[in-house]
């Protein structure tokens, strides 16, 4: 039996993470993937969509993010609200309220808006085109959008078309060489509307923060770009995240909480 190491357990409306304190970096070395598939593991290990590694660098926070699967993401929009709600209940971020975070996507700003409410600056968006994806027998035009992470939004007429989303929706590998996360988008209403995801490397999730922001990009474009100042509701599984414009930036608002902590001791 090995030595142990700290964790938390925290979730985004449901999309949850394994946060691993390492201040400087020297605990998890490169953080290999077989110890995320391990922490990831609903059976076997603690359980989550994804790794959040916290290593202070240059006066700055790095959220190091991994996949389930134990692959590199660029961002991940509930992921650093999470990691935020851990800096503000264990890094003495708490009197702070505005918090930036070092991301694969560059420095990112999350504002608190009360204890378990946070606003992420996703940045801009990229809209790069049509393209496919197919899931459950049926094929949809997708929109690709870049939050950082690579996105592919289709609109369908209900959430249950694309069926079990056990395995990733086809899609074009030479649009998506790394894969992608695809949105299956319905509309509840004006400034609403509802989604289910697959996530590459973690499978069907029960909420995307980028996702949501992808999904309003796609929206406003189907709907010839209305500015709402109080953004779009997106339902997703796990709740209910808001998303707005400010500029040119996407701001997401949504929960985020830290459920347990322990110490993980890997038994061989």
């Amino acid at each position: 039996m090995s030595s142990g190491f700290p964790f938390f357990k925290g979730h985004g409306t449901e999309n949850d993470f394994v946060v691993l304190p390492d201040r400087e970096g020297l605990l998890h070395g490169e953080l290999s993937p077989k110890l995320v598939r391990q922490l990831c593991d609903r059976r076997a290990g603690i359980g989550a969509d994804g790794v959040l590694r916290a290593v202070h660098t240059d006066g700055i926070w790095f959220m190091d993010y991994r996949n389930s699967d134990g692959s590199i993401s660029e961002m991940c929009g509930n992921g650093i609200r999470v990691f935020v709600q851990y800096l503000i209940e264990h890094e003495g971020m708490g009197g702070h309220h505005l918090i930036p975070v070092m991301t694969r996507d560059g420095v990112k700003t999350v504002t608190v808006e009360d204890d378990h409410s946070l606003t992420a600056d996703l940045g801009r968006p990229e809209v790069f085109g049509e393209t496919k994806v197919s899931a459950n027998g049926h094929t949809w035009s997708a929109l690709h959008v870049s939050m950082g992470n690579p996105h592919a939004v289709a609109f369908v007429d209900s959430l249950d078309e694309p069926g079990h989303l056990l395995d990733a929706p086809e899609h074009d590998d030479a649009v998506y060489p790394e894969g992608v996360n695809v949105e299956f988008v319905v509309r509840r209403g004006e400034g609403h509307i509802a989604m289910r995801v697959h996530e590459r490397g973690s499978g069907e999730t029960r909420s995307c923060g980028t996702g949501a922001g992808a999904a309003m990009v796609a929206t406003e474009l189907a709907d010839g770009m209305p500015y709402r100042p109080e953004g779009y509701l997106v339902d997703v599984p796990g709740g209910t995240l808001t998303v707005r414009r400010e500029g040119e930036h996407i701001l997401l608002n949504g929960p985020a909480v830290l459920v347990a902590e322990g110490i993980w001791v890997a038994r061989r």
